[in-house]
């Protein structure tokens, strides 16, 4: 079956923590990595990918930590993941990098097409579901404890 790899859930759960305190101020690693129950050798790697990509700035020093680059509302899973992942390619055909060169199905697969359909509703709906949305849930699901 279909499954998220670790960079993509824990990013996802990184920028969540850090949308949670948009306007409170940065965020530190060592914090989010303490909420999330994450190796802050991993989110390291991970928080720079969504820096180079301009979804969240870092301030060093005292006081420094972790904000977003946009409002939680201009943030989308489907911007997220695909910092981290690339884009979505459900089979290795459809991912340009794994593509086996001796396979001469490629332009008249018709399992290809659907593989692609796919793909392309999962980036959709990715698209359509941004942090202020998980915000929105966590206030939610707290509301009903």
């Amino acid at each position: 079956m279909l499954s998220l790899s670790s960079k993509g859930e824990y990013g996802v759960r990184a920028m969540f923590e850090i949308a949670k305190d948009y306007k409170s101020g940065p965020v530190t690693i060592k914090e989010i990595a303490r909420r999330q129950g994450m190796s802050v050798s991993y989110l390291e790697q991970l928080l720079n990918k969504l820096r180079k990509a301009g979804l969240i700035k870092s301030q060093k020093g005292p006081g420094g930590g972790y904000t977003l680059g946009k409002k939680p509302g201009d943030i989308s899973m489907g911007t997220i993941l695909s910092a981290l992942e690339g884009p979505v390619a459900i089979t290795d055909c459809l991912n340009p990098a794994k593509r086996k060169p001796e396979c001469g199905l490629v332009e008249k697969c018709v399992t290809r097409l659907l593989w692609q359909s796919l793909g392309k509703k999962i980036e959709d709906f990715l698209g359509t579901i941004t942090l202020n949305d998980l915000l929105k849930e966590e206030d939610r699901l707290a509301k009903q404890n």
